[in-house]
């Protein structure tokens, strides 16, 4: 697919979240959401309907849990999008890469009371790395890319994407970011990846001096996916 290809927000988020290998979503339709649901239905993206928002973001996130990779909720604006903070504040707590797509009303209909209208993105500011509500469909393949990255590295944790229906309606010109183009869209962000070498060492050194030490190890081993590591230490 070349940078010349039109479509439409929602072919260009399906496109993106199959880009970022995505399997599997876990979500309710809704009135905002709705354009998503058909370039989803002809995608090799499977879909698991659930019977309540939050159900679908518990969901996401035991898929993370089991697999290692971020897990995908989508739901629809207003009390749908409310019914994913707790599983967001779940996933922020504990650490589990998460990108919630959120649908919105239209764009021109943002700030006036509209049907289901509620402000997603403030509601969820404290339980989430990041946050982003997309106001021109051209700016969606780096915004879900943006969003895989945030939610995958450093600390892991949940992302929101909030997307208005007319965004999701509009055409776009197709162009999926390189990894320098979203490094460069990213400046401050500037997330921790190693281990502190001095308090290794401190860590390494007390246990070497321990007569009887006890471990307790937490979901962060699980998250490195560094078992083996400790079981060749114990």
């Amino acid at each position: 697919m070349n940078n010349t290809t039109r479509m439409t927000g929602a072919q260009a988020l399906i496109k993106a979240l199959e880009m970022e290998n995505v399997d599997t979503v876990f979500g309710l339709p809704g009135g905002a959401i709705l354009p998503a649901y058909d370039p989803l239905l002809e995608s090799s993206i499977r879909h698991v309907l659930v019977r309540h928002e939050q159900g679908a973001g518990h969901m996401a996130e035991g898929y993370a849990h089991v697999t290692g990779r971020p897990g995908v909720a989508v739901v629809t604006s207003g009390p749908a999008a409310t019914n994913m903070v707790t599983p967001l504040m779940d996933a922020y707590m504990d650490s589990v890469p998460m990108v919630c797509i959120t649908g919105q009303v239209a764009s021109a209909g943002i700030g006036l009371d509209a049907f289901q209208e509620c402000d997603t993105v403030g509601i969820t500011r404290s339980c989430t790395k990041h946050n982003e509500l997309v106001l021109d469909a051209n700016d969606i393949p780096m915004v879900i890319r943006q969003a895989f990255h945030i939610a995958t590295t450093g600390r892991p944790g949940p992302v929101l994407v909030d997307l208005p229906k007319d965004i999701l309606q509009n055409e776009m010109t197709w162009h999926w970011p390189t990894d320098e183009e979203v490094a460069a869209s990213l400046p401050g962000y500037r997330p921790t990846t190693k281990g502190h070498p001095r308090m290794i060492k401190e860590a390494a050194k007390l246990i070497m001096q321990a007569e009887r030490p006890v471990l307790y190890v937490g979901g962060g081993m699980l998250k490195a996916r560094a078992a083996e590591a400790l079981r060749e230490l114990v």
